[in-house]
């Protein structure tokens, strides 16, 4: 049987969701701390990959288990994982479903402050210049104009394609943050992070909004902006389509 579970976590003290070979990550926590409960190795696969630092407040891997699983498993998983990671549910989905491949979109928000908070320290990105939020978002509405995002792409990648569905990009007010939305198909590594850096170069007056056009033709990396901290990213939201779903419970 086949399994999606759905977890958040902060990613601070992780070196993003893949096993590495040296460093923690969250996929090798979530991993061993099944594997103890169910008594044998379980290989999870996620919906994509974050980068170290980067938080989720929605992510989905799948996991194959033949025999039944414990009754209160998601109760049983959160007492055993630590504080920065959760399991909200585990719940049962056609055999070939897969996290990774099935995802229709893909959701990430970047947060901002503009006046420095304590408590916003591991979780959002210190920002003190004045920024024109108008003209970033006349430069984010460009975004959705194009599908070859090369130029914000990580430069040693071994991705084949740099084509993206960009669906809605924009930044938004919410209480004391500034948080940039965006919703695509797929995202390209390091992607999000080198847009909002070169969005925050429009803010500052240093491009233009037309500029980031002229950038995103050049399919060059060392003509967009700097990339931003990965503690102001969040992954809010994966959608997949509704046939992988059975409907014999969760646990």
């Amino acid at each position: 049987m086949r399994y999606f579970l759905q977890c958040s976590f902060l990613g601070k003290h992780y070196h993003g969701w893949q096993r590495q070979p040296s460093d923690l990550s969250v996929q090798e926590v979530l991993e061993d701390c099944l594997g103890k409960l169910l008594g044998s190795t379980v290989e999870i696969v996620g919906a994509g990959r974050t980068d170290a630092g980067v938080h989720a407040r929605v992510m989905y891997a799948h996991f194959d288990w033949a025999g039944n699983l414990p009754v209160e498993l998601v109760h049983r998983l959160n007492a055993f994982l630590p504080g920065d990671i959760a399991v909200q549910q585990v719940f049962s989905v056609q055999p070939e479903a897969h996290a990774r491949f099935d995802a229709l979109s893909r959701t990430y928000q970047y947060f901002l402050v503009q006046q420095k908070d304590p408590f916003s320290e591991d979780t959002a990105f210190y920002q003190n210049r004045i920024l024109d939020f108008e003209l970033m978002n006349k430069a984010a509405a460009f975004l959705m104009e194009f599908e070859d995002f090369k130029a914000f792409s990580k430069s040693r990648t071994d991705v084949k394609t740099y084509l993206c569905n960009i669906t809605h990009a924009r930044w938004q007010e919410e209480d004391a943050h500034w948080v940039f939305t965006i919703t695509a198909d797929r995202f390209l590594r390091n992607m999000v992070r080198a847009i909002v850096g070169t969005l925050l170069e429009v803010g500052k007056g240093h491009l233009a909004p037309e500029d980031v056009k002229t950038i995103i033709k050049s399919r060059d990396r060392s003509r967009a902006g700097a990339s931003v901290p990965a503690k102001g990213l969040y992954l809010t939201g994966i959608s997949y389509p509704q046939h992988i779903h059975l409907s014999d419970g969760k646990r």
